[in-house]
Order: C-alpha cells, then structure tokens, then sequence
C-alpha cells in the first residue's frame, strides 16, 4: 500500500488530521509542507493508480473538485494563481498538488515549479493542526459554498 492508501483511510476513519473536506471525488487535505500556505491535495476515494484508471465520468468528476478547490484557495488564501499537479511518480496512485502562488513570492521562486525552493524552505513551515486549523475552516467553507 502506499502513502496515498493510508491517508485515504485514516481520513475515513476520522485520524487524518490533515482533512480539510470531503468531496464527491475524494478527500482534500492540507499538505505536510506549508511553505507555500494553503497548499492542498485532493486524495481519491477509493483510491486508484491513476486518473487514466478512471472512467470518464470519474475523470472529470476529479478533474472538476480539483479546481473547485482551486477556486476555494483563490478566495481564501489571497493568491495570485493556483498550480496543479498530477504526478504519481514517487507514490504511485493519483493524488493532485494544488498549491497557491503568491505575488510575494520572490520572481525566480515564483515563475518556477513549486518544488524550486531549497529542501531548507519547504521544511521550514511544517503544518501544524493547531494553527492550521482557521485555514482548514475557511477552506472547507468556501468549498461548501461551491459544491
């Protein structure tokens, strides 16, 4: 099993604390890296390898909550744009990178993969429920007002 799995279970069973929402795809969480706030990750439910496992209808109801939680960031969070990211590389089962950009980003940081900043930078703002959690809220809530 892989990462992917034990997230999906431990958000069904109620001990991720990471859950932001349920969705009809799946389950959006806030990512372990904060460094870019608000980062999220919509994680499938159930969980397949990829979304070329999904059927059409699977396909674009992912694809849809995908940029609904977009959107939800957007309003929230204040950024510029949101990056998407389907991998499945390292974990292989589909889960989706949606992560803020913000104008105040430094511009070489800004205009590349979210994944440019030093090992250093990403670790330093692990997420932390406690002061996570008002972000949690807001996001949940203006998901919920989409949906």
């Amino acid at each position: 099993m892989s990462m992917i799995h034990d997230r999906v279970e431990a958000a069904r069973s109620g001990m991720n604390p990471a859950v932001i929402c349920q969705m009809a795809s799946g389950w959006v969480v806030l990512s372990d890296l904060q460094y870019l706030r608000g980062y999220s990750i919509l994680l499938p439910d159930p969980v397949v390898d990829s979304l070329n496992a999904l059927g059409p209808e699977g396909r674009s109801g992912y694809l849809g909550d995908m940029a609904l939680v977009g959107d939800a960031l957007l309003e929230v969070t204040g950024a510029f744009r949101i990056n998407y990211a389907v991998l499945g590389n390292s974990d292989p089962a589909l889960h989706a990178h949606i992560i803020p950009r913000y104008l105040s980003e430094p511009d070489e940081l800004r205009r590349g993969l979210p994944w440019s900043y030093s090992q250093e930078a990403m670790h330093a703002v692990p997420f932390e429920p406690e002061r996570d959690r008002a972000l949690m809220e807001q996001i949940a809530r203006a998901i919920q007002r989409r949906l």
